[in-house]
């Protein structure tokens, strides 16, 4: 199974869209499903991933977001449990001390928040890995951020979980992290 996973685009309030080379490797590839780590902002990004990427789209409410969204949720990619937060209330942000106790609270294994703006890949000491991806846009936010669009894949097989962060480059999407756990 093959899943987007992004984060904080802030569209339209920071940005008008999705960078024309992020936008065009979603409508290249095949996603089985997509992810959405909060801070969407406006209903608009969400109609087009579920027209154009995948339908089986999960989306949590980040802290700039007014839509009708959840929270957290929890779902089942091949028989290994996600769980998706924005992060807002995890202080510092993207602490993984802090986002384990989530995990955990969660009794999920694989972790996917955003709110930090930069992307990052961590399987920590207890088991649970961590997926952020960074800022779809590539926009500030409030506690800094690369400026560097980014998002993430997972490729599940079984129960083993294959994570790809890739970030903008000369016009591209480009692989910059990636590594494989068993879950």
């Amino acid at each position: 199974m093959r899943v987007l996973v992004l984060s904080d685009s802030h569209i339209p309030e920071r940005v008008d869209w999705l960078p024309k080379p992020v936008e065009r490797y979603l409508l290249t590839e095949e996603f089985d499903a997509a992810i959405h780590a909060g801070d969407v902002v406006d209903e608009e990004l969400i109609e087009f991933l579920r027209k154009h990427v995948s339908s089986e789209l999960y989306v949590v409410r980040g802290n700039m977001d007014y839509l009708k969204l959840p929270r957290y949720v929890k779902v089942s990619v091949e028989g290994v449990e996600v769980g998706v937060v924005h992060g807002d209330r995890v202080y510092p942000r993207g602490n993984v001390a802090a986002l384990t106790r989530v995990a955990s609270a969660l009794g999920v294994k694989l972790l996917v928040s955003g709110h930090t703006h930069s992307p990052f890949l961590v399987y920590d000491k207890s088991g649970v890995l961590h997926v952020n991806p960074g800022s779809v846009t590539g926009v500030w936010g409030g506690g800094g951020g690369s400026g560097v669009p980014s998002f993430a894949e997972l490729r599940v097989v079984s129960r083993t979980v294959t994570v790809v962060i890739y970030e903008l480059e000369n016009d591209a999407a480009v692989r910059k992290n990636t590594g494989s756990y068993v879950l």
